[in-house]
């Protein structure tokens, strides 16, 4: 697929046919991930596939944004593996796990998935219902599937502002 095309028509997808992601179209997703670059290539994130009926019971729990999924990503980021920028000590790790769930997102719509990346879910319960260690900082949910046959974008998914308000050159 043309790269413009795809970052153009790709939106987020609300409701799925009820049916888990096949095996492949699984490993593709994350292998889009896994070649994501990151930070020194210390690659800090971490993929939790969600895909038994018992696991979504539990996503479900922990957002309301899971749109009846069968297949979703929790994708967090190794605080203790981050990158460390030296001046003010900011980590890489949460916008290397931002790079890595693009790359899937991406990918899934490349390969007819639906997906919406869900930042609407408590992590206190994430945590404690997937028993995820106190350094893994979980980032986004991608609600994955094969798209209704009626689903379309938001009303608003289209709307933009004029670049000229979001890009300066040289100085704010």
């Amino acid at each position: 697929m043309d790269y413009d095309k795809l970052i153009t028509e790709r939106f987020s997808v609300r409701k799925f046919e009820d049916k888990p992601l096949s095996e492949e179209d699984v490993n593709k997703i994350l292998h889009a991930g896994h070649v994501a670059p990151t930070g020194c290539n210390k690659q800090p994130q971490r993929i939790l596939v969600i895909n038994s009926d018992e696991a979504i019971a539990k996503l479900q729990k922990c957002t309301k944004c899971h749109f009846n999924t069968r297949t979703a990503f929790l994708v967090c980021h190794n605080e203790d593996e981050s990158w460390v920028r030296p001046f003010d000590g900011a980590l890489a790790s949460p916008v290397d796990a931002s790079i890595v769930a693009t790359h899937m997102m991406l990918k899934a719509h490349e390969i007819g998935v639906g997906c919406c990346w869900v930042m609407y879910f408590e992590p206190d319960k994430l945590i404690k219902e997937f028993n995820i260690p106190s350094n893994i900082k979980p980032l986004a949910i991608l609600v994955t599937g094969y798209p209704a046959a009626d689903v379309e974008p938001l009303y608003m998914h289209n709307e933009k502002r004029p670049l000229e308000e979001v890009v300066s050159y040289n100085e704010f």
